[in-house]
């Protein structure tokens, strides 16, 4: 672990005060958050981090500190952060936080046609600095926090300002600086919505479009178990069991076996034995069930047709200039436009700008327009010489 800065853990509202000073006196915020989504059913913001102006605050999200005045500062800053769209989702079912403009690192880094754009990463990368690896897993809703943990989440902040600083100046050089405001923007919007709730159709994992009807109703079944073991637990689903093991079960179940035969494929360990008395009623109740009972997965949009023969040589065509650009410019591909997005201008005729960001339509032109030069200079070299003499 590098030298860690300074920094001022918040868990008392009396210890507020200096940070909400700090925040009234500037207009930008280095912002990260840490959350307990690997250790518990519902995820909960767990720590803030702050860099205001070179100063590192902590604040424990657990703590009851009244947080509306922090909430009120935090929507009128600028913020700056790394991967930010699950943190602006997080903070937008929690307060309804929505932000004013936002630099994301992350995204910078993509646009820049970086590798790899963890920030572990890119700090390694740019400072030689390696983040405690452990830590990024780490429960961050045990109290007390441990040192070893505020040192890694003020680590997290500290070189913010210089990696945007950086990123920022390249991004420049590039004229590329108005792509990531872009980019940013449409991030913002999508954060206010918050995680998607959940569907009737959420038990449909996986491989589960190739079961039959038996395996169907056992793995609906199966699904709800383990929700409610979760909940029951309070433990993330896949810590009650995997989605390969539901699968494999459903999958025998559509051979035949029964509850039984099924209960001695399955090894959940010493740990979960009290889970198998509801297990065997899970699988009773899926083997019993009518599947046509089952909630109906969605039909196709009945307003969206398939792609005609016409339409699915257009997105060929885009997708090829597309490559083309993105290879000369040295980006992911799918960043300017991605498959079903392709889609969606060839079913529009044309229309990118109802689907893409300028920037995007702006590059997908410019691929049409270079690589039809391009392959225009190549047959005009291909019939030169071909008619060159010997």
């Amino acid at each position: 672990m590098p030298d860690t800065p300074e920094y001022q853990l918040i868990d008392k509202n009396d210890q507020l005060a200096p940070l909400l000073e700090a925040l009234d006196r500037v207009d930008e915020v280095f912002l990260d958050t840490e959350a307990d989504n690997l250790y518990h059913y519902r995820t909960r913001l767990c720590l803030l981090q702050f860099n205001v102006a070179g100063k590192i605050f902590l604040v424990d999200a657990l703590a009851p500190l009244d947080f509306l005045a922090l909430w009120q500062r935090l929507a009128g800053s600028h913020l700056v952060m790394h991967g930010s769209d699950f943190d602006l989702r997080l903070l937008a079912d929690l307060c309804g936080f929505r932000a004013r403009s936002l630099f994301d690192t992350m995204l910078a880094a993509q646009l820049l046609g970086r590798s790899r754009i963890g920030l572990a990463a890119l700090l390694e990368e740019h400072y030689g600095v390696a983040l405690d690896k452990d830590s990024q897993t780490a429960n961050w809703s045990q109290r007390p926090l441990t040192p070893r943990l505020l040192d890694y989440a003020a680590l997290d902040v500290h070189y913010l300002p210089a990696l945007r600083d950086r990123l920022a100046s390249e991004l420049d050089a590039l004229g590329r600086l108005d792509w990531l405001r872009q980019q940013c923007d449409r991030q913002i919007e999508s954060g206010v919505t918050g995680f998607p709730p959940g569907d009737e159709n959420d038990w449909r994992i996986g491989r589960s479009e190739r079961l039959r009807s038996c395996g169907l109703a056992v793995l609906h079944a199966l699904w709800y178990w383990r929700e409610d073991w979760a909940r029951k637990l309070d433990v993330p689903p896949f810590k009650v069991t995997g989605n390969d093991l539901l699968l494999k079960i459903a999958e025998e179940a559509d051979h035949g076996l029964s509850a039984r035969a099924l209960m001695e494929t399955i090894k959940l360990g010493r740990r979960h034995d009290r889970l198998a008395p509801s297990l065997r009623k899970a699988l009773d109740a899926g083997l019993s069930r009518d599947p046509h009972t089952l909630p109906r997965r969605r039909g196709r949009d009945p307003n969206i047709v398939p792609l005609t023969a016409a339409e699915l040589a257009t997105q060929d065509t885009m997708k090829v200039e597309r490559d083309f650009i993105a290879q000369k410019l040295q980006i992911d591909p799918t960043l300017i436009a991605n498959r079903a997005q392709l889609a969606m201008i060839a079913r529009a005729a044309g229309k990118p700008g109802d689907v893409l960001m300028p920037w995007q339509v702006e590059l997908l032109a410019r691929g049409k327009k270079e690589k039809r030069e391009a392959d225009k200079h190549a047959r005009e070299a291909a019939t030169d010489t071909s008619g060159r003499p010997d």
